[in-house]
């Protein structure tokens, strides 16, 4: 840009000078304040945020597997046509498990409530993150030849399970597939009994719906022999997924679905990213409103600076860089307010990263996390100093195209008059 070192040396030198009244470098500091206090507001908030989408996408990834194939048509499909030795021999896969998921109704003692049976294959336990949802009892799923359940924290809630009473178990049921209009719940319903082995939280939807039963129950209470409704692929750490899921394809063709965590999480994703959008924009807004200082605090400079305005033009001095020499004066006490307040937010961020310095609540409540998880990522810092830059430029811009050659002649007239 042209002229510009000598405009950025000029800015800079009205910026830390001492103004002829006092009130004007009182309005600066509010300018500065006003735009560091909404940018580390807005970098905390986001970083919070992170931590959040962090926290629960992996919470949900703990359940959800890397790939869950499923029918192309149909519900279930025959799990002895499918090519499970080809997929096993494909590089990063970890686990490949069976499953069968469906609605059942559950009965503890005098209670009962409508359920989602996911009933897995042994494989399904040796997710390394399984343990990171479970809040209390340990998960098994078969231990002498006897039946096991994990089940959402909702559900332990309503039917009130007692983990440590082995007399009782949770019975499920099931219209049988053949049965006939019958008033016997015998002669109408499959169930089966299973004893809650442990009890997990990722959500309330999930918590609220998902018992896990071995995949053997499920075969039983569904009447399935070789059926089963999807298969999840787990993949060992630093895998690629894209050349997995281009493997899958390969080996699956057109007669299965499927779908990464992504498509599996669909919603959840997209609520995640419109809330994060949703707070970005309010408090951008907040900022642009801490920047209407910064309009008032150039205008006040201008007019202080007339007669160096009169001079400059006098010296031949264009009227457009007079008026780029208070767009970077506003430019430079924005991106003052810009950078303390991502230090002080980096720093706020850090402490709490460090100390937990804000909690969630009672040490003795059973959360999955006891203080504000943060994460600061580098691309909302680009956007964050991206957003307050145009924000400042607007506002630096509006006062800055007030001063037109009428303005200048006036001044050079006054600064003739008093020099007479």
């Amino acid at each position: 840009m042209k002229n510009f070192p000598l405009v950025f040396m000029m800015a800079r030198r009205y910026l830390f000078a001492k103004k002829s009244f006092a009130i004007i470098n009182i309005v600066s500091l509010i300018s500065v304040i006003g735009v560091t206090v909404g940018t580390m507001a807005l970098f905390v908030v986001l970083s919070v945020f992170n931590g959040f989408e962090n926290l629960i996408l992996g919470l949900f990834n703990s359940f959800h597997a890397d790939f869950k194939i499923e029918s192309a048509e149909g519900k279930t499909f025959d799990i002895t046509e499918f090519p499970e030795e080809k997929i096993r021999q494909i590089e990063g896969v970890y686990t490949v498990t069976n499953v069968i998921e469906d609605l059942a109704l559950a009965r503890y003692n005098d209670r009962q409530h409508l359920v989602i049976v996911k009933a897995v294959s042994d494989e399904f336990l040796l997710s390394a993150s399984l343990d990171s949802i479970i809040i209390y009892g340990e998960p098994i799923l078969e231990y002498n030849e006897v039946e096991f359940a994990i089940i959402g924290a909702g559900v332990d809630y309503v039917l009130g399970v007692n983990l440590n009473d082995y007399s009782k178990g949770i019975s499920l049921y099931v219209p049988k597939r053949t049965a006939k209009a019958s008033v016997s719940m015998a002669q109408a319903f499959v169930s089966q009994s299973v004893y809650a082995s442990s009890v997990f939280s990722i959500q309330q939807e999930f918590d609220e719906e998902y018992i896990i039963v071995p995949l053997e129950t499920g075969k039983r209470l569904y009447e399935y022999e070789n059926e089963v409704t999807s298969v999840e692929i787990m993949m060992k750490p630093n895998s690629s997924l894209k050349k997995t899921r281009k493997a899958l394809s390969q080996i699956l063709g057109n007669e299965y679905v499927i779908k990464d965590r992504f498509q599996q999480q669909e919603f959840i994703y997209k609520i995640l990213k419109s809330e994060k959008l949703a707070i970005f924009l309010i408090l951008s807004f907040i900022l642009i409103i801490a920047t209407f200082n910064v309009i008032g605090t150039i205008s006040m400079i201008i007019l202080e600076k007339r007669k160096d305005i009169a001079v400059l033009s006098a010296m031949g001095c264009p009227l457009s860089t007079i008026r780029r020499l208070f767009v970077v004066e506003g430019m430079l006490i924005i991106g003052t307010g810009a950078v303390l307040g991502v230090i002080l937010g980096a720093i706020l961020c850090w402490l709490q990263q460090k100390y937990g310095l804000l909690s969630l609540g009672s040490p003795d409540a059973n959360y999955v996390v006891m203080s504000y998880p943060v994460k600061m990522k580098a691309g909302d810092l680009l956007i964050i100093l991206s957003t307050v830059g145009v924000i400042g430029f607007l506002s630096s811009l509006i006062p800055s195209r007030k001063i037109k050659g009428k303005f200048v002649s006036i001044n050079q007239h006054e600064q003739g008059v008093e020099e007479k």
